[in-house]
């Protein structure tokens, strides 16, 4: 604290025209950039959905859940914040406006606000600011994603939010930065700035003014253009960023250093001058990507493929299992709901590839196929990836064809004579015993963060992680029920990670084929560019292997 206030300095990431601009990676090639300045940051998300959390929304709305450490189901852009700083995302790094509101009515129940009337300012506001400042010690800076567009309904109560810390806090310690488009109109063969200049206008309609412009276009940024968003816009030129279309994500930071984006952000915090940033690190993983030495064709078979975000972590895990072999990665998807009435027809989707990933998922539909690409890759010698419900159904998948239960289901779908996969309400976790009822709530209910597993040593797991205790994130409620152990051995299986106690599988795999492994939790959340997942790593190399082979 200084003068009573905090010492951390915001910055506070807006959108405006359409969504899906790109705030998430702003922010973070942002935060990377301040890192390399010798900076420490943190990066937070506010969505103005009316959702407590994004954990019973589906996939092919919203995109991936992503899961912290901490065990809070998140946006997807925590994803990026992660992958691209390097810090560990936590509970307190994500809200919506339903958790918000949530906070304000419990308050509201207990008498807390004694007898006033509850409204969005000041008790929404105050809710928001709160969450805002909290949990922050070291931080030099903390960057703040709005969800969302500006001119959304949803948004106004964190606009109105950050435009009162602004007041609080001093404009010494609050930047605004906003995202917004600049249209290319092939007919008339110019960008078109009127777009920008709206987006703006609505910001300054709830009062808020720029302070920095993130212009996403397809071209530069012609002179008179720039001088023409400077002029109706009241922002600096040179705080005018063009943020061109780019190929490859971890290129970004290293366009937005060239637009000088963190010396103006230094200046505008008149910082001492900083160290020219090491970006070294990044123009490495750019060249590794452009400079392949190979690819490999990886089939995904989801069944959220309609929306690619679903899958996002696990997309950007195997590029940089690639990235950690020199090779690119092809990701051919393929959605097992497609062959749920003839899963036999799938293998001639699969003829080809260099391994198979079969990922998380809930629900019924879309089983059979992925049982069909889980059998196809253990009898045809493929290397196979399995995480969370694509390792149950690898373990569903050989105790009907080799373990003798040709009926063996989960309960997931009901009844069955032979739930080798069961629902857990029991389990401990940081030494407390959880539990869960099988007719509860579902949002939030599930095993929920990083859990320990121990590695046993001479298995392809234990080769991966070179070590024999790991901490990784689950997401699920069902279990492999040890009451089939017999039925296991007998079809080949090996457990290779277990839970401390010795009770739940985290990890299995196949000692007679080239590279069969399938896990529990969600290895994709731990990969990050810089330091790419042991599993995924040993995943792309099996693939590079088996591809050299044929």
């Amino acid at each position: 604290m200084e003068n009573g206030k905090l010492k951390t300095k915001f910055i506070f990431i807006t959108g405006g025209v359409v969504s899906s601009l790109g705030k998430g990676i702003a922010s973070s090639a942002l935060g990377v950039l301040l890192q390399a300045r010798g900076y420490r940051v943190r990066l937070r998300k506010m969505d103005p959905y009316l959702n407590v959390d994004p954990g019973t929304m589906s996939p092919t709305q919203h995109g991936e859940v992503f899961v912290t450490d901490d065990g809070a189901e998140t946006d997807l852009d925590l994803g990026h914040y992660e992958r691209f700083t390097g810090v560990s995302a936590k509970k307190t790094d994500s809200v919506s406006a339903g958790r918000i509101y949530s906070y304000v009515l419990n308050k509201e129940r207990h008498g807390d606000y004694l007898g006033a009337t509850a409204q969005v300012i000041p008790h929404v506001t105050d809710e928001i600011k709160e969450f805002i400042r909290a949990d922050l010690d070291k931080e030099d800076f903390c960057i703040c994603e709005i969800g969302g567009t500006v001119g959304d309904i949803e948004s106004l109560p964190f606009l109105e939010a950050i435009r009162q810390l602004r007041n609080e806090e001093g404009a010494d310690r609050c930047m605004f930065i906003h995202v917004t488009l600049l249209p290319f109109v092939k007919m008339a063969g110019e960008l078109k700035t009127k777009p920008t200049q709206h987006s703006v206008k609505e910001l300054l309609s709830v009062g808020i003014q720029p302070d920095m412009l993130l212009c996403r276009s397809e071209c530069p940024i012609p002179d008179n253009e720039r001088r023409k968003i400077a002029l109706f816009c009241n922002v600096k030129p040179e705080c005018i960023i063009e943020a061109l279309d780019c190929n490859i994500i971890y290129q970004i930071p290293i366009n937005y250093h060239e637009q000088g984006i963190d010396e103006r952000v230094v200046n505008y915090f008149k910082l001492p001058a900083a160290p020219e940033p090491d970006l070294s690190k990044w123009h490495d993983i750019v060249a590794r990507i452009k400079e392949a030495e190979g690819t490999v064709t990886i089939a995904v078979v989801g069944k959220y493929i309609s929306l690619l975000d679903s899958y996002k972590s696990l997309a950007e895990a195997i590029a940089h299992g690639g990235i950690a072999n020199k090779a690119a990665v092809k990701i051919k998807w393929v959605d097992a709901a497609d062959f749920d009435e003839d899963p036999e027809l799938l293998s001639q989707q699969l003829q080809g590839v260099d391994g198979v990933l079969v990922p998380g998922g809930f629900g019924e539909r879309g089983t059979e196929g992925k049982i069909a690409a889980v059998k196809f890759a253990r009898e045809k010698n493929i290397p196979y990836f399995g995480i969370c419900f694509g390792m149950q159904l690898a373990v569903i998948e050989a105790v009907r064809n080799l373990g003798g239960l040709p009926d063996a289901s989960t309960s997931e779908f009901g009844a069955s004579p032979h739930c080798v996969i069961g629902l857990i309400t029991e389990w401990i976790k940081n030494g407390e015993v959880e539990i869960r009822k099988s007719n509860g709530d579902l949002g939030g209910t599930m095993r929920l963060g990083a859990y320990p597993s121990n590695i046993k040593k001479g298995t392809k797991a234990y080769a991966a992680y070179g070590q024999k205790v790991i901490h990784e994130r689950h997401r699920h409620r069902y279990e492999v029920n040890t009451n089939y152990a017999k039925n296991y051995e007998q079809a080949g299986l090996v457990f290779s990670g277990m839970s401390p106690d010795d009770s739940l599988p985290e990890i299995i795999e196949r000692a007679d084929h080239p590279w069969f492994v399938g896990v529990q939790f969600h290895p994709e959340l731990k990969s990050r560019p810089l330091e790419p997942h042991p599993l995924f790593t040993a995943f792309i190399a099996a693939a590079i292997k088996k591809s050299r082979l044929v």
